[in-house]
Order: C-alpha cells, then structure tokens, then sequence
C-alpha cells in the first residue's frame, strides 16, 4: 500500500541538477526525517514517487511483455527448452492465450495502479504546500495520473477516477475514459513548460500523449469494433499538437539513429518524454540492453561479465517486412535504422578495449566479441573472436543467429531468432547489466512526425503524409539515409512505423489500430478480436468482491 507524505507518506527525496534538469530520485526515510523538510523539499518528495514507479512499469517482462510480445515483432520461446519457461506465460503471450492469472500482466497492473495511486496522494498534499513550485508539481502529478490512466485504457480498457485516497474508485470506459484523461491533459499542459524534461512531464509531454489519446480514440471507444471510425476532428487534433511539437524548436530529429537509445541519451534532442534512468536513479536490470543478447555476447570490456540472457528475438514475420522493402538489396545497407556496425574485426583479432563496441540493432548470424573474463591476447589487448554457447553448457553450438524461432525443439534453441540490440549496454554504471543508464523512450519526435502522418493520410491528405514520413527518413544522415518513398498508404505508413520504432513498446497498439492484431505470425494463429484487451488479473477482481459488479473480467478470460 502506497504511504503518504506528511500523514502518512515516509517516501521522500533528494534532488540533484544535472545538465539544467532536475532530478527527482526517491529515498525512503523515516518519520522524523519528514519533519525537517522545506516546503520545497515536502513538494519534490511527494512527487517523485510518482516517477519512480515507471521504473516498473517498464521492465522487459512487463510492459514490454504485453506492447511487444503479443504482437508480430518479438517472440520468446523456452530457449534449449527450458530457459524462459515460467509455465508458459510468454508462450501464452505470444500465442493470444494469456490467462488472468499471468504474472507479468498482475506486475504491469499493479505497477500502474500504484503509481496512479502515488498521484492521487500528490494531487491531495500539493495544494496546501507554500512552496512557489508546488503548482508546477501539482500539475504533473494530474498529467501522470492522466497518463497512468491512459496506460490502463490501452491495455484493460478502463480507467479509475478519484479524487481523495480514501474513496473507492469510479471505473470509467469507452467515451467517458476517454474525456476524463483528455480534460486532465487539457487542463495541465498550459502549466507546463519544456525546461525539466525528459524525466519529468512537460507541455510537450502533455502535447504528445494527447496526440495518442485523440489517434487511438476510435479504437478507446469501442475497442472490438470490426473496424474503426477515426472522426476528422480528432485527426485535427493530432494534427494541431503534433505541429505545437514541432513548431517548439526544442527538439529535433537526430542524424545518428541509435544515439537515441545510447548509454547517455538523457540529452538527445528527440526525446520529448522517457523513463530517467541515470546512474543515481536505478537499481533495477538493465532491461532493453541485455534483455534479447546471447548469454555468450559480453558487451563491455569494464564489466567482463556482464553478458545477455537470451531473452526476446524478432519473428521471422517481422523481418521479413524489412527484406520485402528493399529488396534485392540487403536491409542493413539500406536503412540505418536496421543495423550499425561497430565491431570491424577479422575473426580471433586483439583490439584495445577502449575501441571494443557491439554492433546495434539487429544481429543476425554469427556472433563474434569477447570472450567471459575478458581474456587477453600477448599483447594486453582484448581477444576477439567467434562466439559458442559455452555459457549454456553447449560449447560446440555457435553463437550464430538464425531466422527462424518457433515453439519446435530446433527453433527454441539459444541462437535461434534475429535479436535486438537497439538500447546500449551501460558503460558507465556500476555493473553494466545490472543497472541501467540509459533512459527509456516512451515519446520521441519522429513517433509526433509519423502520428501526423498518419491523421493526415486518415484524413486523405497522402501527399502530405507521404512529406512527413520522409522527413524522418532523410533526417538519418549519420550514414546514407533510407530512400525516400514516392508513395503512402496506411499498409506503407504500418511498416514504416515498424522501422523506425521497434522495440520501443508502441507495436501492440499500433497493431489494433491498423487492424492487423488479429493476424496470424509464427507460431500466432488466435483471430478473436476479445484479445486485443489482456485479463484483468484474478488478484485484482478477487480483492474487489466485496463491491459486487464493481470489477468484471473482460469477454473472453
């Protein structure tokens, strides 16, 4: 249960400035500690909780579980049969067959409701603190519950409304969710500006979830429609935040794509809002670096042990998007969005381990890097060399990634599935996998250029779609940019969707949308249209049985 400041909360914080953003980063103390506290300090206390919990909310077996491994872009199997297995939930995740009692769907739950909570509790104590700044806390703890409780209408399809901890939640759906989150924003986003970003809620933040709030609006409404009524005004809307965005000059799309997701991205210019996840804000895994990686890659030379875990790969399915766009040329020499290289060796090379860095994005084939204990070469430089599966026990099978994963033995073994190396292993922390230094996207500017797009292409506006979409494309200029397309439609502006923003937690969503969640992929063959909600957990609606009707499941679980 989520303690209160003052009363009742004991959570509070300490405040760093770094790179003229402030940093909130929570510390427990006791009762007595409380007391001392400026106003100042009672305001940035009873704040960061709230933050804190997007931590949680983002791991790679929660969030990311539901956004990306239900749909046709990530699969995770029992790798060798048995790693992974956690009695099936990321099959059943995959597969559309997820049950009310899934563990990572009662986290993802309980992490979001418990940061909603935390905002309630800052709503009710900010009003009544002296401190100049209280307003501006204020306002982003509304703009975070309305962004909690946009999080709960996209993956549960209801929101929970109150305005006092002590009340029992009003559950909103369809229309009335969507109005009370778009009031909240509303009614925030002129208190805000863009100068504490990106760990905090700025106007631009506010500006940016309303652009998904009004795109996804059609599908919010009525959410197992068999297909979906996007009003013209809701696509103005997109359309007049998005050029609100852009038109700021605060951000910019970048000319290196995978600067965006390096280890010290909390600067980068297209990041509008993110999960802060600098050094002295983190304890927990390093999630998106390591997550997808062979047990057997050890990306840093400081950390010679620091390795992946063979996690998530892309489906055959979604790499096939990327052949069948540019063919006959190869993906990664046409789009530096697919893949970056790094390691230019010969095989069994020494190199300096100030130079040694993986390659990003998605790896396929054979995996060559160092070796666990950071075994050296005569001369004191790092051996380079090919890569095998000694840490599963399996030293003859190379690390060698290939196409095809599925549920059969041969496709679930430990090298089998193209993986993901979008975020960068931490350099600079204090394990490398352990720890996260980077932070989290959840808005960037090219995601507010394709959103347009898309309003304007659902508003027949192809020709300006079509200017938008090849923005983004052209702005990657740190290597030759993708060609520009000569033509959009919503099947073109999908697939580019999927290019430019895979692995980034939107796909699932966007998915729904575009009508394809009840397509077939890998081993995915489930078409029932009740699946694009997941299972409120059992947890949830067992706790809840004392208000009969208060919390029913939703159709299908």
């Amino acid at each position: 249960m989520v303690k209160k400041i003052i009363s009742m909360l004991l959570v509070i914080v300490t405040i760093a400035i770094t790179n003229s953003c402030t940093k909130l980063k929570e510390e427990v103390l006791d009762e007595s500690s409380v007391a001392g506290l400026t106003a100042k300090q009672q305001a940035e206390g009873i704040t960061a909780p709230i933050y804190a919990k997007l931590e949680d909310v983002f791991l790679h077996t929660t969030y990311f579980d539901l956004q990306e491994i239900s749909t046709d872009e990530a699969i995770l199997p029992f790798r060798g049969g048995t790693d992974w297995g956690d009695n099936g939930i990321y099959v059943q995740m995959h597969k559309h067959e997820t049950i009310s009692s899934d563990a990572n769907i009662r986290s993802t739950w309980t992490h979001i409701l418990t940061g909603l909570s935390r905002a309630v509790t800052a709503i009710n104590a900010l009003p009544e603190n002296t401190d100049p700044n209280a307003k501006t806390f204020l306002a982003e703890a509304r703009g975070m519950r309305a962004y909690y409780s946009l999080l709960t209408l996209d993956l549960f399809g209801l929101i929970f409304v109150k305005e006092v901890p002590t009340e029992t939640s009003k559950i909103l759906r369809g229309e009335e969710a969507i109005a009370y989150i778009k009031s909240e924003l509303l009614a925030v986003e002129p208190l805000l500006d863009n100068t504490t970003g990106p760990g905090r809620l700025t106007k631009a933040a506010v500006q940016g979830l309303l652009v998904r709030l009004y795109l996804n609006a059609a599908v919010y409404r009525d959410v197992y429609a068999p297909s979906f009524t996007f009003k013209n005004e809701d696509m103005d809307k997109v359309i007049e935040y998005s050029d609100k965005i852009i038109a700021s000059g605060q951000y910019a799309l970048v000319p290196d794509y995978f600067s965006i997701f390096n280890d010290n991205n909390h600067t980068n210019k297209e990041i509008i809002f993110a999960v802060d996840q600098r050094a002295d804000l983190v304890t927990s895994h390093n999630r998106m670096a390591y997550f997808s990686l062979s047990g057997d890659q050890y990306p840093l030379a400081a950390w010679p042990t620091a390795n992946g875990t063979d996690g998530a790969a892309i489906t055959p399915d979604f790499y096939r998007t990327w052949v069948n766009a540019y063919s006959p040329v190869d993906p990664a020499a046409a789009d530096p969005r697919f893949y970056k290289k790094n390691l230019i060796i010969p095989a069994d090379s020494c190199l300096p381990a100030a130079n040694y860095n993986i390659d990003r994005g998605i790896l396929r084939g054979q995996q060559y890097g160092m070796l666990r204990s950071a075994v050296k070469c005569a001369n004191g430089n790092l051996k380079i060399t090919k890569l095998f599966n000694v840490s599963r026990n399996r030293p003859a099978l190379p690390v060698d990634f290939t196409e095809q994963v599925d549920y059969t033995i041969p496709g679930s073994n430990y090298s089998t599935g193209y993986r993901v190396s979008k975020y960068e292993f931490s350099k600079t922390s204090e394990t490398g996998r352990n720890k996260a230094e980077h932070d989290i996207v959840i808005l960037r500017l090219a995601d507010i250029y394709l959103m347009r797009a898309e309003a304007k292409l659902r508003k027949g506006d192809a020709a300006g779609a079509l200017a938008d979409v090849n923005i983004v494309r052209a702005s990657r200029t740190a290597t030759k940019p993708p060609p520009p397309l000569t033509s959009m439609s919503l099947d073109l502006l999908f697939r580019e969707r999927g290019f430019e923003l895979y692995w980034e937690m939107v796909r699932r969503t966007d998915m729904i949308r575009f009508g394809k969640y009840e397509g077939t992929w890998t081993e995915k063959t489930n078409t029932d249209k009740q699946k694009r909600l997941f299972p409120i957990p059992q947890t949830a609606i067992d706790a809840a049985s004392n208000l009969p009707g208060y919390l029913t499941q939703n159709p299908s679980y």
